[in-house]
């Protein structure tokens, strides 16, 4: 009997031994942890991976890494300049975008530099599967295909996650990109299906856990248009628009480029009066219009039937016709987002030029999701609530791939530097457009998906498509973010520029120069006196391309062509230059964290809210606070300085 007693308590010991050991091995510990592999998790991860710490990207599926569940494309307005942004801080979106680019359009080339961007139609398909691949061969990244369900914390800080089927992944920090996939769900007319983008599975319990430990959550809605056929499309019925016929990119690595006469090309057309009957007759059948939705939508990407509703003045709109990859035969309809049912879809589509026999491959949705509030990130992207809990992307409440992965790669970048117990970086808002992005959010916040636009950038003539190496490559050399071959091509870029502009400014005109003569073709009158060529470039009109053929000497047409924007906006750059720098001197003016508003007197009662609420890091941040107004300013900055001479006071006793 005790023989047999020991045997079963042998057994019973070797069974938990057993399962002990299945409980050490669904513990897996990572330096940084990246949740989510869409454009923000993607930069995220790489460059955590590439300053060789141990990294883990989790994933539901690998096959949709750096997807695109709506625009086939990458860049646009005041977006194309984030990815030269993201670009020169040593993230991989340009390059990607440059190598599998169906078109490259330079956009508002007839206005002027400071709204000037790229725009490239993406193989949506090899966008996606160049990215795995970059993924799974970068050294120190380990790919994870999980379902997340929890934020796991101890003592105010983040310590990594729990996984749907047990597994706990343990990091020093943890960055959430979920995207649209946060309690998501999809939207067609009445119909309501908990999901995420392209009936991929959503997560519910996340969201709960962030909510359950004090981070603020809200909804948001956004949506995609159908996708057709591209073999059922009349394309004679729309106007061609080609991509531009001149070099021109993303990536400072880039050399060459699809060849214009091989780009795809992409169609415009418009919406018809019978486009809009059917909508109206229709418009109780919308998910927005039925009350279905809850979450606020994009205001600058709105759908069709909310076009119509906001512009009833309109006669018509814009749809653009765009392939979505050389190995589909699939064109998305650009701006024509619905929520329509599919009946209606029908015939919406039915009813544009060009379209009257398509066949939809894939119909619009619309899907709604949360988002956590930005009010609670500092502007390293680290919450305030959660320590080493970093978040980017749709989570934070933008729109769009570019807006995603410039704070995809802000967040991992700063995990990094917070793991290395260094200072984190931080873009002002004449530094980058990153920086503008990040600067609106923490300080601002938004209730509806915020989308970059030139407009919210007040210097937008210092953050321009030309320049963005020559604003951020050395602080990422700094910081060791890339290799010495970026840093050589803009030293040496840099050294082009400078002895182009020299030569240019020794280049002398005079009345009997050639060029004298060709400059009434440009309606110009004969040169009287000499004049430089420097000088004569600063003329309207006047590019250096055209100037080329009366010098004798060459210079690299994009370098020409910056050095052109340079010489005719001179003036107003160093205005801008010298108001950027009055503002410098208010972020450099940092305010304790623990800052006591309710012991400053003679704030007004908005501003102490909004300042306690938001909690600035610098007085410039404080003076973009909406609710703090200018004499609020004043008072804060003379109780900084008084603190200030406190603190100077204590140290010299």
């Amino acid at each position: 009997m005790l023989f047999l007693s020991g045997l079963i308590i042998l057994w019973y010991d070797n069974r938990e031994s057993e399962r002990r050991k299945r409980i050490v091995a669904t513990v897996e510990n990572y330096e940084i942890l990246v949740v989510g592999a869409g454009h923000a998790g993607v930069e995220a991860a790489l460059i955590a991976a590439r300053c060789h710490h141990r990294t883990a990207l989790v994933t539901l599926n690998r096959s949709s890494i750096a997807k695109m569940p709506c625009n086939p494309s990458v860049g646009g307005p005041a977006k194309g300049i984030v990815v030269r942004e993201i670009d020169a801080l040593g993230g991989q979106m340009g390059i990607t975008a440059d190598q599998t680019a169906l078109q490259f359009k330079m956009l508002n080339t007839a206005k002027g530099p400071g709204v000037q961007s790229l725009r490239v139609q993406s193989d949506k398909l090899a966008y996606s599967q160049k990215m795995r691949e970059i993924i799974e061969q970068q050294e120190d990244l380990t790919l994870l295909e999980k379902q997340v369900i929890q934020l796991n914390t101890e003592q105010g800080r983040a310590t990594g996650v729990t996984c749907a089927d047990g597994t706990v992944l343990q990091a020093s920090i943890v960055i959430l990109t979920t995207g649209t996939y946060l309690s998501s769900t999809v939207m067609v007319s009445a119909e309501v299906t908990s999901s995420g983008p392209d009936q991929e599975p959503t997560t519910n319990l996340l969201s709960e856990s962030l909510r359950a430990k004090g981070i603020r959550t809200f909804r948001l809605k956004t949506g995609t248009p159908a996708r057709v056929l591209t073999s059922s499309i009349d394309f004679s019925a729309a106007e061609p628009q080609p991509g531009s016929d001149f070099f021109v990119c993303f990536s400072s690595l880039t050399k060459s480029i699809l060849p214009p006469e091989q780009q795809a090309l992409c169609y415009l057309t418009y919406t018809t009066p019978q486009t809009h009957q059917i909508i109206r007759e229709n418009l109780n059948r919308s998910s927005m219009y039925s009350g279905v939705v809850k979450g606020v939508g994009p205001r600058y990407c709105p759908s069709i039937e909310d076009k119509l509703v906001r512009f009833a003045d309109k006669e018509r709109h814009q749809i653009f016709l765009e392939p979505e990859s050389r190995s589909l035969d699939t064109t998305y309809i650009q701006g024509f987002s619905t929520s329509m049912p599919y009946d209606v879809q029908e015939k919406m589509i039915h009813s544009l030029p060009g379209l009257s026999q398509a066949v939809i491959k894939k119909y619009a949705y619309a899907i709604e999701y949360d988002a956590v509030d930005p009010l609670q990130l500092k502007p390293s992207l680290e919450s305030k609530v959660i320590e080493n809990l970093f978040t980017a992307g749709q989570i934070n409440g933008t729109s769009g791939y570019e807006e995603a992965a410039g704070q995809g790669l802000m967040a991992g970048i700063n995990a990094v530097l917070k793991l290395e117990k260094k200072e984190p970086l931080i873009l002002r808002r004449d530094e980058a457009y990153i920086g503008v992005m990040i600067d609106d959010l923490v300080t601002k916040g938004t209730q509806e998906p915020y989308r970059l636009l030139t407009s919210r950038a007040e210097f937008r003539l210092l953050l321009r498509h030309d320049n963005a190496d020559q604003r951020l490559t050395l602080k990422a050399e700094a910081l060791g973010l890339i290799h010495d071959q970026r840093a050589a091509l803009l030293r040496k870029k840099l050294a082009a520029m400078e002895q182009a502009k020299n030569q240019l400014k020794a280049t002398r005109f005079t009345k009997k120069s050639q060029i004298s003569e060709a400059l009434k073709e440009l309606e110009y009158s004969p040169l009287e006196e000499a004049i430089s060529a420097y000088d004569l470039l600063r003329r309207p009109h006047i590019s250096w391309a055209w100037m080329q053929p009366y010098v004798d000497f060459s210079i690299d047409p994009s370098i020409g062509r910056q050095i052109e924007i340079e010489c005719k906006y001179e003036g107003y750059i160093e205005k801008a230059k010298k108001e950027a720098a009055k503002l410098q001197h208010m972020e450099q003016n940092r305010i304790p964290a623990d800052l006591d508003y309710q012991k400053i007197q003679h704030l007004s009662l908005e501003g102490r809210q909004k300042l306690m609420a938001i909690r600035p890091e610098t007085l410039g941040q404080a003076s973009r606070i909406s609710g703090v107004n200018p004499a609020d300013i004043a008072v804060l900055a003379m109780a900084l300085e008084q603190l200030k001479r406190e603190e100077k006071k204590n140290e010299d006793q």
